[in-house]
């Protein structure tokens, strides 16, 4: 019998579309709260925002038709560009066309499933050291966000340099704090003004970008300096040594670097926050935890045997699939039309902004039984798969997140591995409630008690 569902607080949605000067606000106090009550029922929602439209799409065919048989026509907003080049360099996250194209060729080998248990090993050795850690301050209050920040930024490093984190891992953490509290944030000037043009907040950004740069650029020299092992080591190795398969050519260092940005950025607050989430779900529904740590004690996970271990955690991975169904990282995915383009009876002239959000979709009552309740059972291996373009934690079409299956498979074992290892239970029993700035976080630091399940 599967425990009683919990329904977790979320943000008020408005009754009515917001004003001009309260979407302004919501973007930057919690974008979660800009779609009104009605755009969870219904396939399109249209507004008109200084002289653009803006459509808001739920219908699966609707995004299929973006994503999916016309990507061509829809870039990146100018917002995300500006935001995401301080951090992300030219690399795959901001790349369009032909350079795209070179780039995801080269770099999706360096992510594919033969490579899952090298990357397995480091995650399970980042998560042991945590654990052990942890067990010292077992019954002690834990902020839950922070640690899991710095354990998925110390997972995605290691990944990233297994020999250089420990001398420059708390610079990263240092530099990715400050990035998300003064420059992440989107301004009324980054969504009017074309990328080309830069806007006050651009300042910060690009003299943030100068010294994010050369922390990459000093790491990098120095993994530059010594042979390329025979066989791999971590994810740098990989991506030093990767072709693209059509010309033969690597990546100079200036695009390594980039590349190597990128995939530290991306790869660790999006896990990281689903981490938060699962477990403060789990906390709030003992029997549903009850039911992981029974799993996990089951199995062994360690590090030689991690990636076919994580095959077999069904309810633990049910639980990363709720927990991304109901707090998604990547909350909304923005597009803006080049050219005029149909989807359905829906005329779209350039410039049209495009949004597909998977806070509204995963929400959306026409495509889910009780869209609002914590119900990690729906993505048992017995229960149907959710329709396509349904849910898309990671995207979908050819831009889906390349680095899928590795947090997937980053966010299942350390699950496992905590709720195997610990009771989580709440200190701080006030309801967190998700606010979207940059990734879907908590209105406040929740804490939480770690109890050794050995006690």
């Amino acid at each position: 019998m599967d425990p009683m569902p919990l329904r977790p607080a979320v943000p008020a949605a408005p009754e009515t579309p917001l004003s001009l000067r309260a979407f302004l606000r919501a973007v930057r106090t919690n974008a979660l709260t800009i779609w009104p009550a009605s755009a969870y029922r219904q396939d399109t929602t249209v507004r008109h925002f200084f002289g653009r439209i803006n459509v808001l799409l739920n219908a699966p065919d609707a995004i299929h038709h973006v994503l999916v048989a016309n990507p061509g026509n829809y870039r990146r907003s100018p917002a995300s560009i500006r935001i995401l080049r301080s951090v992300a360099g030219e690399g795959l996250l901001l790349s369009e066309g032909d350079d795209w194209k070179l780039q995801r060729r080269t770099v999706a080998p360096a992510l594919a499933p033969r490579v899952m248990p090298m990357l397995a090993r480091h995650i399970v050795t980042t998560t042991d050291t945590t654990l052990t850690r942890l067990a010292l301050q077992a019954n002690q209050p834990v902020n839950l966000l922070a640690t899991m920040q710095t354990l998925a930024l110390d997972i995605a490093g290691r990944s990233m340099f297994s020999l250089e984190m420990d001398q420059y891992g708390a610079a990263m953490r240092r530099m990715l704090t400050e990035f998300s509290e003064k420059y992440a944030q989107p301004r009324m000037l980054d969504m009017l003004l074309p990328p080309s043009i830069p806007s006050p907040t651009d300042i910060g950004r690009t003299r943030f970008k100068r010294r994010w740069m050369g922390l990459m650029e000093t790491i990098l020299s120095s993994r530059l300096a010594t042979p390329q092992p025979e066989t791999p080591r971590d994810l740098f190795d990989l991506l030093r040594a990767a072709r693209d398969p059509e010309t033969g050519a690597g990546f100079s260092p200036a695009q390594l670097r980039d590349q190597v940005a990128t995939l530290i950025l991306a790869g660790h607050e999006t896990t990281a926050v689903t981490l938060f989430w699962a477990l403060i779900m789990l906390a709030e529904a003992p029997d549903e935890q009850d039911w992981l740590a029974q799993e996990a004690a089951k199995a062994t996970i360690e590090p030689e045997s991690a990636y076919a271990t994580a095959a077999t955690l069904h309810r633990t991975r049910a639980v990363v699939n709720e927990t991304m169904r109901l707090f998604p990282a990547a909350f909304t995915i923005v597009r803006e039309a080049i050219a005029a383009d149909r989807i359905g009876d829906l005329m779209l002239p350039p410039r049209t902004v495009i949004m597909i959000a998977p806070w509204v979709l995963h929400r959306h009552h026409a495509l889910w039984q009780d869209p609002d309740l914590f119900r990690p059972a729906r993505f048992m291996p017995d229960q149907p798969a959710p329709p396509r373009f349904t849910f898309m934690p990671f995207g979908a079409g050819p831009r889906i997140c390349v680095g899928a299956q590795f947090a997937m498979t980053e966010a299942v074992l350390v699950l496992a591995a905590l709720v195997g290892r610990f009771r989580i239970t709440r200190i701080d029993t006030r309801p967190v409630v998700p606010v979207g700035i940059v990734t879907t976080q908590p209105d406040h630091p929740a804490e939480v008690r770690l109890t050794l399940r050995s006690q």
